[in-house]
Order: C-alpha cells, then structure tokens, then sequence
C-alpha cells in the first residue's frame, strides 16, 4: 500500500501497509476473533456462539471513516468497533452476538491490536537491517586497506582505514538491532485484564482465558496486565530512538564524504535516484537525506512517549490514547531510515584513489602527531610539541610538506634521519591497531565482563 502523499518522506511501503486503516482493523478482529474462541475452550461461552463470533470476524466489513468519526466522540476506537462487530454478528447468530467482546474492557483489544501490528512491523525492519549489516561486512572487508583521512571536530586527522569506519557503522548498528529485538520479545505479550486489570467478570477462569487467548494469538503471556505500565512498550520504542541514531551517524558521514570538495563516496544513481531537478550535474544523498530526516524526527516523538508514560492507577485518562500514532511514527521513521541505508550501503562507491589525495593534500600536517611521539623520547613531550607546531605552522604558510619543514630543524635532524622523515608520512604506516579493532566490530563481540577472559 503507498504511503499518503504527506506520509511519502516518512515510511516505507510496507509499512504503510501495517499501520493502514485496513491492518489496524484485521488486528482488532484478530484480537475478538481469538477472545472468543478462548472462551469456548475455556467454557466460558458456548462454543457454538465462539465460532459464529470467530467466523463473522473473519468476513466482518466496516467503515474506516465512519468509525473514525465515532472513535472521536467515544475516545476510544474500540467503542464503536465492539458495536458495530456485535451488529455483524448479530445479523448472522443473535444468540452469539451476546457474547461478543464478553468480559474484556476497551484497552484489551486497542494494546494487543497495537502488538499484533508491531509483530508484523518488526520483521520488517530486522530483514532491511540484516540487509544493511552484511552490505557494511562486505565494505568494511573490501576497503580494510584502504586508508583515508580521520576527522576529528570536522578537521583533517590522522589517517584510519575506510575498513574500520565502515566497521564501526556496522557495530553501532547491529548492537542497536540486538537491543531492539530483546525489547521487542519483551513486548509481544497480550493484554488482557478487563475493566480495571483484576478480570473479575470472568470469575476465576480469568487466567485460563488469558493463556488460551495468548496461545490464539501467537503472544507471550505476561504475569498480569499493564495497562497503566508502559515500560515494555516504551523500551521497544526507546531502543528504536538509538536505532534511528545510529542510522543517521552514518548518514551524516556519508553526506559528508559525498560532498564535492571530499568526493571520496557517491551513491549510485539509480532508478532517478540521487537526481536533481535543476542541475544534471548533481548526485544528491538521498539514502542520507531520508535517514536523517527519520533521525531529527524521531527523537521527539520518543519523548512524547515517555512523556506519556505517566499514567494514573489502574487505567489512564489521555496515556493510552496518545500512544498509537506516537508508536506507528516512530516504527515507520526507523524503518524508512533502516531501508534507506541498506539501499545506500549497497549502492555505494568508494574512491580509494580520493581518499589518498585527500590525505597528499594536507602536505603532511595530520602526521604532526607522529612527528610528536618520534621526538618525544629524546626531548620530552612538552619540548617536542612546541617544534612540532611552530613547523606546522610554516609548513601550513608556505604550503610545503611537513617533513620538509621538519628536515630544516636541526634539534629534528639530530634525532631523526633523512629516511624516517620521508617515511613518516606514509598513511599505512601509521594506523595503529584500526585493524584489530575493525576485526573485533565486525566479529561482534562484546566488552569482556568481570572474571571473563579474552579468548
């Protein structure tokens, strides 16, 4: 289903599909259908009326808009839903359509409708970030040699490898998955507690009910119900907030290479892709754009989440209710943000041969730490930082190499031969352990805990 014009920017295809009038309406069916059926095995109510009510829920056909409408004035969707389900059975069994929505309250089928449709947003987001993760493992282990300038507070730094920044995308990215499907287990759970969370009109079959119905519906059963208890929802959305973030880090430093005068990556222009309307010439972010528009959103919307939180004793007035198009937002933006960087990482082109340029064109100035740590056994840290930039700033003035500068210093010549200062700007030559901590990102392994020994 295509998103709403307005919407376009903001989600993706499918999951427009799952937040569409149609999808919210199918999981409250879902949630009736399954109610009474429980029932029946249970003994609650007849099974004849349980399969009348399962089966006109499977048919049942109702005005979005004209439910909408009633929603407003009831202040809750479920209101005019139960009536119009019970008018469908009606038509069909008068007898079973006593029994529909029997012992439930109006919260009961709005969360678990809400969980239904998460449990079908969700996997939708794991294969695009699946796809994204295995497109940076492939960057990272093709371009782990190939160095590229470091930036520190935007400015030129020492050399790393394109290999380890791409890893640590990847790491970020991957941790935040990980934290997103524990908090989505811990989320799938129903939502069955009647009028004010004890079930008492269903006497002491309450738990039964609720183990059948959870069982209908492929959901965890939790200890009792939350309604007035948000925290497993907002853990879900929390976690998709960090998520988000991660996404747009990369992002924004794939814009930031993309730029004309760094032009070390471009995305592909593919399918009118990264077009612009006024100038051929261009080949615009766009995977970038759309994560970090998702990335500037959603931090607000997690917030209004939280905030929401807050809710008063056994049943809220305005929590509940705020939370869907706050839930759906957030599922959406991470989802648009998680596709658009799969798109991104696998249609990006990397130019090594910038890169080094890139790096030639600081005459050697990001080398001015190692120059440092060359001296500095001999002269002492202090002593050799002081030559070391008063060199940088002649070589920087006269838009000369640094070594060259360095090599008319006798306190430097004294120390350092000829050789060492022609080598001292090599790239590969100076990139540590990037690496060992790129192996170790794309390894997935965690900080050792206490007692733990590295393996």
């Amino acid at each position: 289903m295509p998103a709403r014009l307005i919407d376009s920017l903001g989600t993706t295809g499918p999951l427009a599909e799952v937040f569409s009038d149609r999808s919210v309406l199918q999981a409250m069916l879902s949630f009736e259908a399954a109610l009474a059926r429980a029932e029946g095995k249970v003994g609650v109510i007849p099974k004849a009326a349980a399969a009348a009510i399962s089966a006109a829920a499977e048919s049942a056909e109702f005005d979005s808009s004209d439910l909408s409408q009633s929603a407003r004035r009831a202040g809750t969707l479920a209101i005019p839903f139960v009536k119009k389900l019970t008018e469908w059975v009606k038509a069909k069994d008068s007898e079973a359509a006593r029994y529909v929505h029997w012992g439930t309250t109006s919260q009961d089928v709005t969360d678990t409708a809400l969980i239904l449709l998460l449990n079908r947003a969700h996997p939708l987001l794991a294969e695009d970030l699946h796809r994204l993760e295995d497109a940076l493992g492939g960057l990272s282990e093709e371009h782990k040699n190939t160095v590229m300038l470091g930036r520190t507070l935007l400015q030129a730094a020492p050399p790393i490898t394109f290999g380890l920044k791409a890893a640590g995308w990847l790491g970020a990215i991957r941790r935040s998955r990980l934290r997103m499907d524990i908090a989505f287990r811990e989320t799938s759970v129903l939502q069955f507690g009647g009028a004010n969370g004890t079930l008492a009109s269903l006497g002491d079959k309450g738990v039964a009910v609720g183990r059948a119905l959870a069982a209908e519906l492929g959901l965890g059963f939790p200890d009792a119900p939350w309604h007035t208890h948000r925290d497993r929802l907002a853990a879900y959305v929390t976690s998709c907030g960090v998520l988000t973030g991660c996404l747009g880090k990369m992002a924004r430093d794939v814009s930031l290479l993309m730029q004309g005068e760094v032009a070390e990556a471009l995305e592909r222009v593919v399918d009118g892709r990264g077009g612009s309307s006024t100038m051929p010439n261009k080949r615009n972010p766009v995977g970038s754009t759309l994560a970090l528009a998702a990335a500037n959103r959603v931090p607000g919307l997690v917030a209004s989440f939280l905030s929401s939180m807050v809710q008063e004793h056994e049943r809220a007035v305005g929590g509940s209710q705020a939370e869907w198009p706050i839930v759906a937002a957030v599922v959406e933006a991470t989802g648009l943000a998680s596709a658009s960087m799969a798109d991104k990482a696998n249609t990006l082109e990397i130019s090594s041969a910038k890169m080094k340029e890139n790096i030639s064109a600081t005459k050697g100035s990001v080398f001015a730490e190692r120059a440092m740590m060359l001296l500095g056994p001999t002269l002492g840290r202090s002593a050799a930082y002081e030559i070391v930039r008063k060199a940088t700033m002649k070589s920087v003035a006269e838009k000369r190499r640094l070594s060259e500068v360095l090599a008319e210093i006798p306190e430097v010549t004294g120390i350092l031969s000829q050789q060492t200062l022609r080598l001292m700007e090599t790239p590969e030559e100076y990139l540590g352990v990037a690496e060992e901590f790129r192996k170790r990102l794309l390894s997935g392994r965690f900080p050792l805990q206490d007692g733990e020994e590295e393996q």
